[in-house]
Formats: C-alpha cells, sequence, structure tokens
C-alpha cells in the first residue's frame, strides 16, 4: 500500500466532496487501524493509528483502559447477571441496583490493563484513563486488510459528506433554492438541490401542481430533520413565505429593505394576499410590488403556477387596513366591535368579490390583518355609483385586451 499516493487521492476526495483536511487525516488513521489490526492484531484489540501527512508514515498504538478490582465484575457477579438474563459488559456497562449505577467490566487483557502494571509504564496515569502501548509500524497489508480499510474509508468519507451538507443546509432554513426534480417515489419528489437530494412530500406540494422528471423551479428549505439515513433537506412549495422570498429576488426595494413585507396570507395554488408599507414617503410599495406593466408580480404569479396574488397597502389604523385587506373589492365602512372581531359593510354589487369564492377573500383578509371579518350588506349602490363601477370595468377590461396584444 502506498500511503503517500493513498493521501494524494483522499486529498483530491476532501476538495471534490468539500470535506476538511482534517475530516480526510482522521478518515485515513481509522482505515490504517482497522487494517493494522485485520494483518497484525488480536481479536478484542483496540489499535489507533497516527499518520505523518508530510512524511507518509504512519504509528501504531494499542489502547488499554486503565483499571482496578473494584471497577471489575466478580465470578459471582457475573453469574448473577447471567441468571437474570443480562449480559456482562466487556466496556464499561451500567446495571441499576435500587438508587445506585453499577459500572463494571469484564476484564480482558487485551482491552484493560491492572493501576498497578500501568504506572509502571506511565506514572502519570490515573484511574479510567486510557494507556497506548506503542506498537511496530507497518507499510505492508494484505488484500483482505485492503478491502477492510477501503469500505472505513468510503463509510467515513460518506459519514462526514453527511455532516456537511446537513450544517451547510442548517443555515440555509427559511431560504429558497432552485432545484431539478429528479424522480418520484409515490408521492414523495426527489430534488435535486445541488450537493444532496431534496424532499418534497405531499403536503408540500402546491395543490393541482404536477411535477415532472427535469423540470426546474424554486423551492423553500423548511427544515433539516436528522433521520436514521442521516441528515434530510424537506422542501415546500406550499410554505406562505416562499412568496415573500419570491418577491425579495423580483423587488429590489423589498431585498434592500425600503419596501417591507409586513404579513402574508396564502391558500396555496388559489390565492395569496401580502400587506407591504414603505420606510420611504418618495417609494409606493404597490407599485414596487406589482412593477412596470406588472413585470415584477408576473414573474412571481408565473413561478408559482399563476397562483393570484394581490398586494395590499398595510395601514396601522385597522379600520383602513381591513378595508384594503378586502380587496379588489371596495369597502364601504368598517365597525370595530371589539379587539378581535370587525363588521364590514359594502354594497351588494360588492358583496359577492368580498367575501370570494369559497369565502376565500375575506378568510384571506382575515388571516392577513388577524382580526375576524363580518361581511354584511350596505345595500344596493345608487345609479351613479353603478355607472362609475361599470365605467371602471370597462377600463380594465379595455387595459387587460391592450396589455395581451402587446
Amino acid at each position: 500500500m502506498d500511503l503517500k499516493s493513498f493521501q494524494r487521492a483522499l486529498s483530491q476526495i476532501a476538495e471534490a466532496r468539500g470535506i476538511s483536511e482534517q475530516s480526510i487525516i482522521e478518515t485515513l488513521e481509522a482505515a490504517l487501524a482497522t487494517a493494522y489490526k485485520k494483518d497484525y492484531g488480536q481479536k478484542g484489540q483496540k489499535i489507533k493509528a497516527k499518520f505523518n501527512p508530510v512524511s507518509g508514515d504512519a504509528k501504531f498504538w494499542q489502547v488499554k483502559l486503565v483499571v482496578d478490582d473494584s471497577m471489575l465484575y466478580t465470578q459471582e457477579e457475573i453469574e448473577e447477571l447471567k441468571e437474570k438474563k443480562m449480559a456482562p459488559a466487556e466496556d464499561f456497562g451500567v446495571h441499576r441496583e435500587g438508587e445506585e449505577e453499577q459500572k463494571k467490566v469484564v476484564f480482558n487483557p487485551e482491552k484493560h490493563i491492572m493501576i498497578d502494571e500501568a504506572k509502571e509504564k506511565n506514572s502519570n496515569i490515573n484511574l479510567g484513563e486510557e494507556l497506548e502501548i506503542p506498537l511496530v509500524s507497518k507499510q505492508d497489508y494484505g488484500r483482505i486488510a485492503a478491502q477492510t480499510a477501503k469500505q472505513v474509508i468510503l463509510q467515513k468519507i460518506r459519514e462526514a459528506e453527511k455532516d456537511v451538507i446537513a450544517s451547510e443546509y442548517k443555515s440555509k432554513e427559511g431560504e429558497i433554492i432552485s432545484g431539478v426534480v429528479q424522480r418520484i417515489e409515490g408521492n414523495t419528489v426527489l430534488v435535486d438541490i445541488g450537493k444532496t437530494l431534496g424532499i418534497l412530500n405531499r403536503e408540500e406540494y402546491i395543490p393541482g401542481e404536477f411535477y415532472r422528471q427535469g423540470q426546474r423551479m424554486k423551492f423553500y428549505i423548511l427544515k433539516v430533520e436528522d433521520t436514521s439515513r442521516g441528515s434530510v433537506v424537506v422542501l415546500s412549495r406550499a410554505y406562505p413565505k416562499l412568496v415573500s422570498r419570491l418577491f425579495e429576488l423580483e423587488v429590489p426595494e423589498i431585498s434592500s429593505g425600503v419596501v417591507v413585507i409586513k404579513s402574508i396570507a396564502r391558500e396555496p395554488g388559489y390565492r395569496t394576499k401580502i400587506a407591504v408599507a414603505s420606510n420611504d414617503e418618495k417609494i409606493d410599495p404597490i407599485g414596487s410590488c406589482v412593477g412596470q406593466r406588472g413585470t415584477r408580480i408576473m414573474a412571481v404569479i408565473n413561478e408559482l403556477g399563476g397562483e393570484k396574488i394581490d398586494v395590499v397597502l398595510w395601514e396601522n389604523d385597522p379600520d383602513k387596513y381591513i378595508a384594503n385587506s378586502l380587496s379588489p373589492a371596495k369597502v364601504s365602512e368598517v365597525i370595530i366591535k371589539d379587539k378581535n372581531t370587525a363588521e364590514v359593510l359594502v354594497l351588494e354589487d360588492q358583496l359577492s368579490l368580498a367575501i370570494g369564492k369559497d369565502g376565500r377573500n375575506v378568510r384571506l383578509a382575515s388571516n392577513l390583518t388577524g382580526w375576524k371579518v363580518d361581511i354584511k350588506s350596505a345595500g344596493k349602490p345608487k345609479d351613479d355609483e353603478v355607472k362609475e363601477e361599470a365605467d371602471e370595468t370597462e377600463k380594465k377590461e379595455a387595459e387587460e385586451v391592450s396589455d395581451k396584444e402587446e
């Protein structure tokens, strides 16, 4: 085994996979200790290796735990444990006896050394510490030992890589990331997000949205979960903050902090309402979010598969804020009943618009403002109001037709 060549190969792996040089050295040392024990060690031994990255040399030690009689099971205690169908521990084990914890081991000369003998080798050693006994270094290893070392290296690298990935994506929780749908397994979509695969579960879908292999889209990093198989990056397309993050990408005023998203309410796949405010009187927060000819908001809508988005002006005054939140309906009056409930009066022709399909508009307005909104009719509109409303509707329809023609 050419240790210097091996070290260069591992350094390349470290660079390619983003693992630290120290982790690679520790991986190599664990592999060398395993290979040494396989070819030259005894059963039960604990071998420690130290690799010199400059010279390519390795040194080896046998590690033994320093014990005395009080730390060992007596033969009677071993028999009692066997009767209770409890195996005595080779290393420190814990067996409860009343309120006391008994920490004892079965003496193994390959793993343990008595304190008197240990003191002869190292006068400063104490009970419970590990004594390192130098071993003769070896450079040549058999095929089986080399294969065992290879498996240790691969396992350690995978573990280190998972730790790096977990810490990297843990710091990105709450951000959005671009990914490519790699495959679909049942109701779970696996997404290639760079160094690992993210998981999009069924409950995090946008209702009515379909996913196909090779499709690129943006996802919200919901959380990083630790499982028995390692860390898993959980993604979402339904989380409300996905919308606010998309607006941050499209609207420079939001990313710079001039325009602030105060609140957001979302029913994924159907409609979202966001309340915005400006820290600069010269900046129109709604105009900034919509963009020239609606380019900014349309970019967000397209990313969400056509989900409707209402951008409303946040107000400190509850009456005005609640009235704004019911957009596009026009509100006649807002009556605050108590600290949680508001009664909203609208003209009959605005009633269905204020409530929305399946009650969605008033429900989102309530979630957006934090107020329980009760919609009531204020009567029929006057003739001039009906004419004005009709003129405005006709004007909007004409503008929409003009935009489509362009």
